[in-house]
């Protein structure tokens, strides 16, 4: 009865290891998640804000927020994605919870400063 028991620890702790996802997946996010942003910013960008004091234009509103939301998603996303790619990097050149936690936050400012420095060269 013990080695049945010995058997099925050993196959959870086979079951529950981290598995690194595929690099092309990694990619294929990031591409999907740019082009979200993209098409989202193109959206809004074509949508006027005057258009909220026409009554006539009313019905295109939650359609903007919509798109907002969509393009706001996939942009933390990107942010999250970016930054992931870089945590074995940071983990090596910190030497507490602390730096790791500081140079992550760091490295998320960034790749959200670069974001927005993109979609302001796009316009």
């Amino acid at each position: 009865m013990t080695d049945r028991a010995g058997d099925f620890e050993t196959l959870l702790r086979q079951a529950f290891q981290p598995i690194e996802p595929p690099a092309e997946l990694e990619e294929r996010l990031e591409t999907r998640l740019a082009s979200l942003v993209e098409l989202a910013a193109d959206e809004l960008d074509a949508w006027e804000l005057s258009a909220i004091g026409d009554p006539r234009k009313w019905p295109e509103i939650p359609r903007a927020v919509a798109v907002a939301s969509v393009g706001g998603a996939a942009a933390v996303g990107l942010v999250l994605v970016r930054t992931q790619r870089r945590r074995h990097k940071r983990r090596a050149a910190s030497d507490n919870v602390l730096e790791l936690v500081e140079h992550t936050v760091r490295d998320l400012a960034r790749e959200a400063v670069k974001l927005i420095d993109e979609a302001q060269r796009r316009r």
